[in-house]
């Protein structure tokens, strides 16, 4: 489960890199940055992304590697499930913030298509994202959006209004 999971964040990392190139993003703005060149845009929440994927990557792999022979020679062969449940609880944690990056780079590259219109699920879920966090300005502290951003994900409220405007998605 952790290699599946740490695979999505690092999907979605991937799409996150997309929308901040300007070479493969069709007409966006380097990083998403109100201004090119004297702004970082969304490059440093980039940077944490990447950061949590290279975590997941090693965080996946299988626990049963580590297995030592215990009590007294007696069990040769652990599964060690403790350790692995362990390591995906902190893969899920870091897919959780991966996938807040992706919300709050995907909110702002809409931002940017405007006046073109999402579809009615994306377009609530962006609305829920600027309900909570603003939108692009000067280079800041992002650590207070990114934790709105999880909080979001985390709580289901996404889903939720993706739903609202779709239909159930499950």
């Amino acid at each position: 489960l952790a290699i599946a999971a740490a695979e999505v964040g690092a999907i979605a990392e991937r799409r996150v890199d997309r929308m901040l190139d300007p070479h493969r993003s069709e007409g966006l703005p380097p990083f998403l940055a109100e201004e090119p060149g004297v702004n970082s845009g969304m490059m440093v929440a980039q940077y944490t992304a990447a950061a949590l994927v290279a975590e997941n990557r090693r965080l996946a792999a299988p626990a049963s590697v580590d297995s030592i022979p215990t009590s007294g020679m007696q069990e040769d062969h652990v599964s060690m499930g403790w350790g692995a449940g362990l390591k995906l609880r902190s893969v899920i944690d870091n897919l959780t913030s991966i996938l807040a990056v992706e919300l709050m780079v995907a909110a702002r590259a809409l931002d940017l298509r405007a006046p073109l219109q999402p579809s009615p699920a994306t377009g609530a879920v962006r609305a829920l994202v600027r309900k909570h966090i603003k939108g692009m300005g000067p280079d800041r502290v992002m650590a207070p959006e990114l934790a709105a951003a999880v909080a979001l994900v985390r709580s289901g409220e996404v889903i939720a209004a993706a739903e609202v405007a779709a239909g159930r998605l499950r």
